[in-house]
């Protein structure tokens, strides 16, 4: 039989990891992944990066040999942040040639600090992108307002972008039109397109931990619609992700070689324990798209997942749920921007707590 991660990829939906630790590269472990389970590309965070670094003594000697040199704590954080995408870029690489750059890529994120800077997240991510210096590569850029404009220019730039904490889909558009206006960019001066990889993150069970219990106290009719909204608003983001690519602006960037910035579904493990734990991820199987897992949902899928692509189904069932959503009082508009506005403070409280790890760490190893 199949493993249902490798039919995935069959699907047109790549399997990528949610996660990195400097063991699961040295260890073999990621090559196991990539060989026996399909595994396609990997994302980063500062949550993942601070479990990794204050979670075990793996860093201990590059915490201490960069501190003994007098770097500060996030200029550790970020040395060994770029040494491990490096290192995973690496292992990745068979696969960014055998996909011809469409997969094989791993991510990671500019500080959360910079989420309302564009000319900060710029700088950030130039210098990222120059440090990691793997064609395989991607920039996590936030898909605030101020990050449209970045998205835009690092696009233009030739560089890699991840857009990530993406809640709403009128947002999920803005980011679609910067990733056109940067590939215009580089066509205008006869830059080559064909190898820019870009996606879309589009968070999803995050959208049903704020709306339930907003359903749970409507009560009534109400607590039919609770479980369904994260997965309605993804199918809607996907069904403008379909439209937008057959728009005569993007085919004739298609033309020219340009490849679609492509959905990524991510917060896709079940936070509720009454959903089964493949809820968000057995409903948005859906060509051209990405799901980045954490390892326990990926062993989930691998277990028992049923691989099948269902989006239609979802896609004809998505503005029902929604309007039915809104009859009943709740504003999904106004949910995903407090979404994001939480998401951002989020990974900005997880980057705080990670450097506060390595001052920690520092003061473990007696390195003053």
């Amino acid at each position: 039989m199949i493993n249902p991660l490798v039919r995935l990829g069959q699907l047109g939906q790549s399997p990528w990891y949610d996660f990195i630790t400097r063991d699961l590269v040295t260890s073999g472990e990621l090559t196991r992944l990539i060989r026996d389970d399909g595994l396609l590309g990997m994302t980063t965070n500062p949550t993942i990066f601070e479990k990794a670094i204050a979670g075990s003594d793996v860093y201990d000697a590059d915490v201490r040999r960069l501190a003994g040199a007098g770097h500060s704590p996030a200029e550790i954080v970020e040395a060994v942040a770029v040494a491990d995408v490096r290192a995973a870029c690496d292992l990745f690489a068979p696969v960014y040639a055998r996909t011809h750059g469409r997969d094989g890529l791993v991510s990671i994120e500019v500080s959360p600090a910079l989420a309302h800077d564009t000319a900060g997240t710029i700088r950030e991510a130039e210098r990222l992108w120059s440090a990691v210096d793997r064609p395989n590569a991607m920039i996590k850029i936030p898909g605030t307002r101020e990050g449209l404009p970045a998205v835009t220019h690092c696009i233009g730039a030739g560089i890699n972008v991840n857009v990530t904490l993406l809640f709403a889909v009128e947002r999920y558009r803005e980011v679609a039109a910067a990733y056109q206006d940067g590939l215009e960019v580089r066509a205008a001066r006869r830059l080559p397109i064909e190898r820019i990889a870009s996606v879309a993150s589009f968070f999803v069970s995050r959208v049903d931990t704020m709306v339930d219990p907003m359903l749970a106290r409507i009560g009534g009719r109400a607590l039919e619609l609770q479980g369904g909204t994260a997965i309605a608003n993804a199918a809607l983001a996907y069904g403008a992700f379909r439209r937008l690519t057959a728009a005569p602006r993007w085919t004739a960037l298609a033309a020219r070689g340009a490849r679609p910035q492509r959905p990524l579904w991510a917060s896709t493990s079940t936070k509720d324990p009454r959903y089964a734990d493949l809820h968000y991820v057995e409903p948005l199987i859906a060509p051209d798209t990405v799901n980045t897992l954490p390892p326990e949902t990926f062993a989930a899928y691998r277990d028992h997942g049923r691989p099948e692509a269902r989006i239609d189904a979802e896609l004809a069932a998505a503005d029902a749920r929604l309007a039915e959503l809104a009859r009943v009082g709740v504003d999904l508009a106004e949910v995903t921007a407090r979404l994001e506005a939480e998401g951002v403070t989020k990974f900005a409280a997880s980057y705080d707590s990670l450097l506060r790890s390595i001052e920690s760490k520092m003061e473990e190893l007696a390195v003053k």
